[in-house]
């Protein structure tokens, strides 16, 4: 049998010699004793299939090969709930931290899986769900939740969906569903401005002297990000052996971003190798085999609060933003084409690092400077030729 294009294959119990099947009829050769008896048996089993189908119809239930396999053999249709497939999802994520995986994946999806828990209780006041109850009506209500109840912005609860929607994939892969409740479902991740460090800020954190060893190797930290454009788990995982010469006999940092597995290849500028000297003999770089004695992000982020102040600069600094000022103050208001920024940023798409060039208001100003120019001195010919 087939069902929507899913093969089901069941034994009748029945058996006769190849040389007196006929496999354009579907059934035993001849009109014998043996031959009645099959081909009757066989007759009713497809209307036995026919009839369990109407059954399946009348009572609105989903034909699908599970439900039509367990009609026929009598067993009771195993009822798939979303919370324990969620569940699976996660552990099996959390067995492959580290491997396919960074930890923030799980703890968004286990993020992901509490809301969810949540908004089935907000919503309908039970713990689980059928998988088959999943509608396009359900996951509006649960974007609501998530914007209403959890105020969430635009994006946190469109990730959250998002996030929602490969569980459903995977019942749609298992053909534990029929339809797929995101069909008609659209969503749309809005455009949120990237806040990066001019060039006046940068030299600020720079020449600033700070009285604490603590606020002292937090600038520095910040900094290689800003003059490398590396992620903060990046630069954690960066040890001596990522330094190596490059093609332009040079030192460069050859390492693999752990967000997306894409190789990395970035040449070292001048206070990026200060950095590096400076930390070369440090006791915890050398104890732990890494390049930089780097702090956990979530201090990092206290203390770049902190320096924030110090340097008095109103933005919220975060680690982030140096990733923000590399492809922005440091490259691009530089003059370095946006193909190579996309590659040292390791961008699989260069629409990507086309957001960071869309706030170059200075940049902008220094191209149409170039066009003004060349215009003026053409205007200029024309009024002599003219007059």
């Amino acid at each position: 049998m087939t069902v929507n294009g899913q093969r089901i294959e069941l034994s009748t119990n029945r058996f006769v010699e190849i040389s007196k099947w006929s496999t354009e009829a579907g059934k035993m050769k001849g009109s014998s004793e043996e031959a009645r008896s099959i081909n009757t048996h066989l007759d009713m089993f497809k209307i036995k299939i026919i009839d369990i189908q109407m059954e399946l119809i009348h009572k609105n239930i989903n034909i699908t090969s599970e439900a039509l396999k367990n009609r026929l053999l009598g067993t009771q249709e195993r009822q798939r709930t979303l919370i324990p497939i969620f569940k699976d999802h996660n552990n099996k994520i959390k067995e492959l931290v580290g491997k396919e995986y960074a930890p923030g994946t799980l703890e968004r999806y286990n993020t992901s899986l509490k809301h969810t828990i949540e908004f089935l209780e907000w919503k309908y006041k039970i713990s689980d769900i059928k998988i088959s109850k999943i509608d396009h009506a359900f996951i509006t209500e649960y974007e609501f939740y998530l914007r209403s109840v959890r105020n969430c912005a635009n994006n946190t609860a469109v990730k959250y969906i998002k996030n929602f929607s490969k569980i459903i994939k995977i019942c749609l892969a298992n053909h534990w569903i029929d339809r797929n409740p995101f069909a008609n479902y659209k969503s749309k991740v809005k455009e949120v401005e990237r806040v990066y460090l001019s060039e006046g800020e940068i030299q600020n954190i720079i020449n600033k002297d700070f009285k604490t060893e603590r606020l002292s190797l937090v600038r520095d930290i910040f900094l290689f990000s800003c003059f490398t454009g590396l992620a903060y788990i990046d630069v954690k995982n960066l040890t001596k052996s990522h330094i190596s010469i490059g093609i332009d006999g040079e030192k460069w940092i050859f390492t693999h971003r752990q967000k997306t597995e894409t190789a990395s290849k970035i040449p070292i500028l001048p206070l990026t190798q200060m950095i590096i000297d400076k930390y070369e003999d440090h006791q915890e770089c050398n104890n732990q085999n890494k390049l930089l004695p780097i702090l956990s992000n979530q201090k990092m982020n206290a203390y770049l609060k902190e320096i924030a102040g110090i340097c008095e600069i109103e933005k919220e600094l975060t680690f982030n933003i140096a990733r923000h000022t590399f492809a922005t103050t440091v490259t691009l208001t530089n003059g370095v084409p946006i193909e190579s920024v996309s590659k040292m940023l390791c961008h699989k798409n260069l629409r990507t690092t086309q957001h960071y060039a869309k706030v170059l208001d200075k940049k902008v100003s220094e191209d149409m400077k170039i066009l003004r120019d060349k215009f003026a001195a053409v205007t200029s010919q024309q009024n002599k030729n003219i007059n």
